[in-house]
């Protein structure tokens, strides 16, 4: 049973028919991850129509890459907005009802750029998956030291194919991006990831889960 949420309805749509032409179920909520309002739809959808909700992936995410120098502090905002205020919208919706039924899991989606600062024009963005990285593991510790039925992980992906590429409108720097996600893998790679971290025993905690293309060196 899957809920999905996001702006772009149809490919919502497209995607839950796939899910349901697979043998599953799907329901979807449209959903901006900046508006707390929406979060909260969208775990209230779940709660609708499946009675209970098990993980919450914060996937949602901005890559807009550009030197400070271009002062491009609207693509800042937005990306302050999505990429960290959005994960922390996901989780204040969903955390009281992990703790009513004491258990669930969070999955919050960082990057390699969370590890180590991506460079050049990456400076924002890696600021924002160094918090994403920051508030998982601080969220990991609350919950551990609330009983620790709770699961936190944090997925650190380095070069994947996804729309995250065409995020930056600073010409030079997207082009060099294009040049370096020449080398990306596919998003199942991610899918797999997080379907290991799932998949453990209520007592084991995957905290954390770092992947990249094997050829790439950042």
């Amino acid at each position: 049973f899957v809920v999905l949420g996001a702006r772009r309805m149809d490919l919502l749509n497209t995607i839950a028919e796939e899910i349901t032409a697979a043998g599953g179920q799907a329901a979807i909520a449209d959903t901006d991850v900046t508006v707390p309002a929406d979060v909260k739809n969208l775990i209230d959808t779940a709660l609708a129509v499946f009675g209970k909700v098990d993980v919450l992936i914060n996937n949602a995410g901005l890559m807009a890459i550009a030197p400070m120098s271009a002062l491009k502090v609207d693509e800042w905002n937005n990306m302050i907005d999505i990429n960290i205020k959005g994960v922390l919208n996901g989780i204040a919706a969903v955390l009281p009802y992990f703790q009513a039924q004491n258990s669930g899991h969070f999955i919050n989606i960082s990057s390699v750029a969370g590890q180590k600062v991506f460079s050049p024009g990456g400076t924002v963005y890696s600021g924002t998956k160094f918090a994403v990285s920051a508030i998982s593991e601080g969220l990991r510790h609350e919950l551990a030291a609330s009983g620790g039925t709770i699961r936190s992980t944090t997925i650190l992906p380095g070069a994947i194919d996804t729309e995250l590429t065409g995020g930056s409108s600073h010409a030079e720097s997207a082009a060099g991006l294009k040049e370096f996600y020449k080398q990306a893998i596919p998003a199942d790679a991610v899918a797999r990831a997080v379907a290991y971290a799932i998949g453990q025993p209520d007592d084991v905690g995957i905290n954390e889960i770092v992947l990249r293309p094997t050829a790439q060196e950042f």
